[in-house]
């Protein structure tokens, strides 16, 4: 398993010529393109050629509407191992520049899957669009597909409680918090990636002390106490998790910080992921810090309750 960098005009690597090819942003890697990872993989497997999901790097709307761009929920490192891990041997992460917006339906076609990918297959979802403004329909592809001699798999859409699975709605359960339906979206934890930096040490002081991620790579959830599951250097601590400000303190700022479990050792600097298990409850105020670190106590016991193990 690989996972390269292309450039329009470059030479696409040999080892993702000649077989599947699903292509999309993926962000999220949820169970719909879960779907469509599984048959680009048998697919590949019958053509006796690679399994390859194509993805880009930065998001379109970086560059055609940066005003309107959100943080993502996955990063392209994160993303492409997810990918990997539903079975596709190669990851191909296309550099997003003007001139590949620019290419028109056809041409992003002719170029990318037809002579640059070779693609013997082409397995795509409902809601599937390319070229320019997105202006290549399903119909379309199917049509160059017959052109060029490329088996083009079109799948429906993968429903959960009777509504699509799609990027925008696990996006809209992570902000409301609903980490349990982002799991059934996901079929998996959401994880927040980010680095440690400095706090103001209260957590210490109350006796919980916390890991501050000051630098977040993705989007974070909404405000509330979780439990999380935290992973540095290839260990796992069960954590709680603040996501919000601190206003018992009077600190309105919002924050990520986390109190891991039976944990000695620091943090700072250090790059942590933190898997997002459940809400234990929503961000309060207290009346004053006794109260607070009573509160915390039960958060703490309420994480051991739910992961036991970590």
């Amino acid at each position: 398993m690989a996972t390269f960098r292309h450039t329009l005009g470059a030479l696409v690597p040999s080892q993702c010529q000649g077989g599947a090819v699903a292509v999309g942003n993926f962000d999220g890697v949820h169970r719909g393109h879960q779907a469509l990872l599984g048959e680009t993989v048998r697919q590949a497997r019958g053509l006796g050629g690679p399994a390859v999901a194509v993805t880009l790097d930065p998001h379109p709307t970086q560059l055609l509407r940066p005003e309107l761009f959100q943080p993502l929920l996955t990063t392209p490192a994160h993303r492409a191992e997810l990918l990997q891990t539903f079975g596709v041997d190669h990851v191909l992460i296309l550099d997003t520049t003007a001139a590949l917006l620019q290419l028109r339906a056809v041409e992003f076609f002719e170029t990318i899957l037809r002579d640059g990918l070779r693609a013997k297959a082409i397995i795509e979802g409902f809601n599937f669009g390319f070229g320019k403004n997105r202006e290549g329909t399903l119909e379309l592809l199917q049509e160059l597909g017959r052109q060029a001699n490329i088996r083009v798999t079109l799948l429906p859409a993968i429903e959960i409680e009777g509504k699509p699975v799609s990027t925008s709605r696990v996006r809209g359960a992570v902000l409301a918090g609903a980490v349990d339906h982002v799991r059934e979206l996901l079929g998996r934890s959401y994880r927040l990636l980010g680095k440690v930096g400095a706090g103001q040490r209260r957590g210490k002081s109350l006796g919980f002390p916390t890991a501050n991620l000051n630098e977040v790579d993705n989007l974070v959830p909404g405000n509330g106490v979780y439990a999380v599951e935290a992973s540095w250097q290839g260990r796992a601590w069960a954590g709680a998790a603040n996501v919000g400000p601190n206003p018992t303190f009077g600190e309105h700022a919002r924050k990520v910080e986390v109190h891991l479990l039976d944990f000695d050792g620091d943090l700072y600097d250090q790059r942590l992921a933190l898997d997002f298990v459940a809400k234990i409850r929503d961000t309060r105020a207290f009346a004053s810090a006794d109260d607070l670190v009573k509160q915390i106590h039960n958060d703490v016991n309420a994480v051991r309750s739910l992961l036991p193990g970590a």
